[in-house]
């Protein structure tokens, strides 16, 4: 059984590369190392979050709300590793962008459920605390990686990221 069975995320492959970029591997490339970072954290997020979920699913309701909410978080977080992952592919900015706008919100959605699970009971205030600290720490490595983004010259035909 591997040590992130609860993840359910693959591992970070680095030999997933840029075609553009054959040859480049040995040059430093901080958005690809923050981005790699920023993975990893969110797989330990992953695993805490599918942890304490599957030993709490709503089993005697599984047709009700908060077992659908429940459901619809872990979707979200899902989504947030395969944007991370994604950003790197082609490097463009805009994309960076979009995706980094996607796991943003998705990441914030996550966080405000914790608090939710821990009003609910269906997470246990202590676990719901550890889970919003390494929320934070993924929120950090988060900035870190955004602030390494450099703008280049494809243009956003929808105007957002100028």
């Amino acid at each position: 059984m591997k040590d992130d069975y609860f993840s359910d995320l693959p591992d970070w492959d680095d030999n997933l590369k840029d075609p553009d970029e054959e040859g480049e591997e040995w040059k430093p490339n901080p958005t690809r190392d923050a981005c790699k970072e920023m993975y990893k954290q969110w797989s330990l997020v992953m695993t805490m979050l599918n942890g304490c979920l599957r030993d709490n699913t709503i089993k005697d309701e599984p047709d009700s709300f908060g077992a659908e909410y429940q459901s619809m978080i872990l979707g979200d977080a899902f989504l947030v590793a395969a944007k991370i992952r994604s950003s790197e592919a082609g490097g463009i900015y805009v994309i960076r962008m979009e995706n980094a706008s996607i796991i943003r919100k998705n990441a914030q959605t996550v966080q405000s459920s914790i608090l939710v699970f821990m009003a609910e009971g269906v997470v246990d205030k202590e676990y719901g605390k550890i889970m919003r600290t390494e929320m934070d720490v993924f929120k950090d490595l988060f900035i870190k990686w955004v602030s390494t983004f450099e703008k280049d010259e494809f243009t956003d035909e929808w105007g957002l990221f100028v």
